[in-house]
């Protein structure tokens, strides 16, 4: 399956009732680790903020086409989010058509390479706006080399899409609010990342989430270990004749 499940669901394609679902060609692919690092990173995230849902999608690597038979629609968004959907039904057709879901996505990522940079910003941005597409987000590690800018988003207020606000902080963060998501999206030293508006705080990656629980459990080990030591002490003392 080349549709990469980053999603709340995580179902197996094709199992079931969506045996019949006769599943999309898997799109051309040029290979980019840190590009895929970055998405897996920024899907996880997402996955686990709405991980209370079963009816959220947050997937990538597909065909997204408005027509499941026009084979001349070949966007291949980066990551996609939407509310409202079957994922399973959306992940064995291996794309998404909006004329099958019933709605465009209503969240697409796009993350920067020297060879779709352009084209992010000037076709896709167009493309995204006909299908519907209500938000629409660039990320460039590189701050602007391969995109227009280091990090956009876009609202759809009609037909068309209109720049959302940016932000550029003094120790060199930049971001915007996605209301969609409900989360600030943020280029932070070359990194994307999520953060909860209501704290302020970044919402860790798993590999923050595993260290962190790695830390605390060294430190309970350590705790524990100490406790037991002042046991044994005081035990030797009450033990020691008088």
């Amino acid at each position: 399956m080349n549709m990469t499940m980053q999603g709340v669901a995580q179902p197996t394609k094709a199992a079931g009732k969506y045996a019949h679902i006769i599943p999309l060609p898997d799109p051309p692919r040029e290979p980019d680790m840190q590009q895929t690092m970055r998405l897996l990173d920024f899907g996880s995230i997402v996955r686990y903020h709405f991980a209370h849902r079963d009816d959220v999608l947050v997937a990538g690597e597909g065909y997204l086409r408005h027509d499941g038979e026009n084979d001349s629609e070949n966007f291949v968004p980066d990551c996609i989010v939407t509310f409202g959907v079957d994922p399973q039904a959306i992940v064995a057709r291996n794309g998404y058509v909006i004329s099958e879901v019933g709605k465009p996505p209503d969240f697409v990522l796009e993350v920067a390479s020297r060879s779709t940079g352009r084209r992010d910003y000037t076709v896709k941005r167009e493309g995204y706006a006909a299908y519907g597409v209500r938000e629409y987000w660039r990320f460039d590690h590189t701050g602007g080399e391969f995109h227009d800018a280091a990090l956009a988003g876009d609202t759809l207020i009609g037909n068309h899409y209109e720049a959302m606000e940016i932000h550029h902080e003094s120790d060199g963060l930049i971001w915007g609010h996605s209301p969609i998501l409900g989360l600030d999206i943020c280029w932070d030293k070359e990194q994307i990342r999520l953060r909860d508006p209501s704290t302020g705080a970044f919402i860790p990656t798993p590999e923050e989430s595993a260290a962190h629980a790695k830390e605390a459990e060294a430190r309970a080990e350590a705790s524990e270990a100490e406790n037991r030591l002042l046991r044994e002490r005081v035990r030797m003392l009450e033990d020691r004749p008088s």
